[in-house]
């Protein structure tokens, strides 16, 4: 029985707010975020230092596409010159720079690259500040569903139900508000957590990866002066083994004539002996 009448006011209830909604209609609204992306300065600068940094990854990849190229075509003009060791060398190289080439691009470019990584970073406080303030403009103006623009295929919308400016201006509001208590926070000494971690503008994190890159660049060139040593020892070692089997078969050989030429020379002594006996007409 009670279980029926909760029920029934369960029912009622979703009734009256259907019928609700019905009279007064669904509000809907809608954001731009590329459009509200756009008109935000700090993001503007973010993703001009980004595309920078793109733009000289790019040359970077060519230069190295460049060398490989400059090494390919260097094999090929002196093949006919090079022993087969040195060619197989010289491919080992090649194939090295190509995977060093393949490495770099997915480390930059990839699914997990940095420019995926500092991309999001970059949009990621912004659709932040854009969620927040959407939220709080649906309660305020009691809209019931906002939708993203890029999201949705809208084939028709009234302007006035556009709260990109809306948003945009609640950012703007937001942002100064945020600066002075950062500007406060400074001056008197902003308290720390531990395990925080602040967020990092692209700049930032940008000039953080190029320290982490450049001590790693460090490592690898000095591996890399470890493995040419080696090299060149290797090489030093193997040239010395060589010319020094060339001079041991050149002395035996030498040997040998030499011990042929001495029986040649008993023999024809003793054929003259035998040929011509002492007291012999």
């Amino acid at each position: 029985m009670m279980r029926n009448k909760i029920s029934f006011l369960l029912m009622l209830t979703l009734l009256s707010f259907a019928f609700a909604k019905a009279q007064r209609g669904i509000r809907v609204g809608y954001v731009d975020m590329n459009y509200i992306l756009e008109s935000v300065p700090e993001y503007q600068k973010a993703s001009d230092q980004l595309e920078q940094r793109m733009q000289s990854w790019k040359v970077e990849i060519e230069k190295m596409e460049s060398a490989i190229s400059q090494m390919e075509n260097s094999l090929k003009n002196e093949r006919v010159l090079l022993t087969k060791e040195l060619i197989e060398e010289r491919e080992e190289d090649i194939d090295i720079k190509r995977q060093e080439l393949s490495d770099y691009q997915q480390k930059r470019f990839g699914a997990q690259g940095d420019f995926i990584k500092q991309k999001q970073q970059l949009i990621q406080p912004v659709q932040d500040q854009v969620f927040n303030e959407m939220q709080k403009i649906g309660q305020q103006k009691k809209y019931d569903i906002i939708l993203e623009r890029s999201e949705v295929t809208m084939l028709y919308s009234d302007d006035r139900h556009d709260l990109s400016d809306d948003v945009l201006k609640a950012i703007g509001r937001t942002g100064k508000a945020k600066d002075r208590a950062e500007a406060r926070a400074t001056k008197n000494g902003p308290p720390t957590e531990a395990g925080d971690e602040p967020y990092m503008s692209v700049q930032e994190a940008a000039d953080a990866q190029e320290k982490i890159i450049a001590k790693q660049e460090v490592v690898d060139e000095r591996a890399a002066i470890r493995a040419e040593k080696i090299r060149v020892r290797d090489s030093i070692k193997e040239a010395r083994a060589r010319e020094y089997k060339e001079r041991r078969e050149e002395l035996i050989k030498e040997r040998a004539r030499k011990k042929d030429s001495v029986l040649q020379a008993r023999r024809k002594a003793k054929e003259d002996k035998n040929n011509n006996p002492p007291g012999g007409n």
